[in-house]
């Protein structure tokens, strides 16, 4: 019972206030030993893989077709690999897979965990939004980032392996599917989001200072790019079970 608990059994809509997506690239021998069997890194030039860390301002966020007023609003950061997943009828996905979660309420934490598999902690993360910048900071976590929003004409970090914005915007987020595996059970969960008027902004970062990819093993990570959506309706659809036979 827990199990199908945890298999995201229903949907959930939310309004993103603000989605911060700051993408790192490195070298795929680094990710491939961080994922489950069946997914592969989704990769640019056969080189690079990607870590995105994603910020995301909720409001409202509950089960699908519960009214507005009953959700809750929270902040949530993911870090997620970009991959790919072949599915047991050959169908390709391109999609996320979840290395770490973490919200600023217990409450959240306590819910993620029970409905999904995404290990949610609770940690001190803030949003602070002024008129042309956003900065994002955790003591607890070492988070601390400050991106200028107003700068129209924002350069791709100095670090990017890509040539310009449209090979970065492949690589921006979220993408359509996040993806958990069971290996000892051969089943691979898929979570597809629905969104409108999806259109990332590039920003410029001014500072990112992320104690998760201060690990020995994220030390050849570079910053390839970082985009900003606002104010989008969201949901996830309930859970698919992709199940191999064989």
């Amino acid at each position: 019972m827990l199990t199908f608990l945890k298999n995201h059994p229903f949907a959930v809509s939310a309004f993103f206030d603000s989605s911060l997506v700051l993408t790192y690239a490195i070298p795929a021998e680094i990710i491939r030993p961080l994922l489950p069997a069946r997914l592969e890194p989704d990769l640019f030039q056969d080189k690079w893989a990607f870590i995105a860390i994603a910020v995301v301002q909720t409001r409202q966020l509950r089960p699908r077709g519960f009214p507005a007023f009953m959700g809750n609003d929270f902040v949530l950061a993911g870090y997620r690999v970009f991959v790919r997943y072949t599915t047991s009828q050959g169908k390709r996905l391109r999609g996320l897979y979840i290395l770490k979660s973490e919200t600023d309420k217990k409450k959240m934490a306590f819910l993620g965990n029970l409905f999904t598999h995404y290990n949610y902690t609770s940690t001190d993360i803030e949003v602070n939004n002024q008129q042309n910048s956003i900065h994002v900071r955790s003591l607890k976590s070492g988070v601390d980032i400050l991106v200028n929003t107003d700068n129209v004409n924002a350069a791709l970090p100095v670090t990017s392996p890509f040539d310009n914005w449209k090979e970065a915007r492949r690589f921006a987020g979220p993408l359509p599917f996040t993806f958990t595996c069971n290996d000892a059970t051969n089943e691979v969960l898929i979570i597809e989001g629905v969104r409108e008027n999806w259109t990332p902004r590039p920003v410029e970062v001014v500072r990112a200072e992320i104690s998760f990819l201060e690990n020995a093993r994220f030390e050849n990570a570079v910053l390839a790019n970082a985009f900003l959506i606002q104010q989008i309706p969201y949901y996830w659809k309930k859970g698919k079970l992709d199940i191999w036979t064989a």
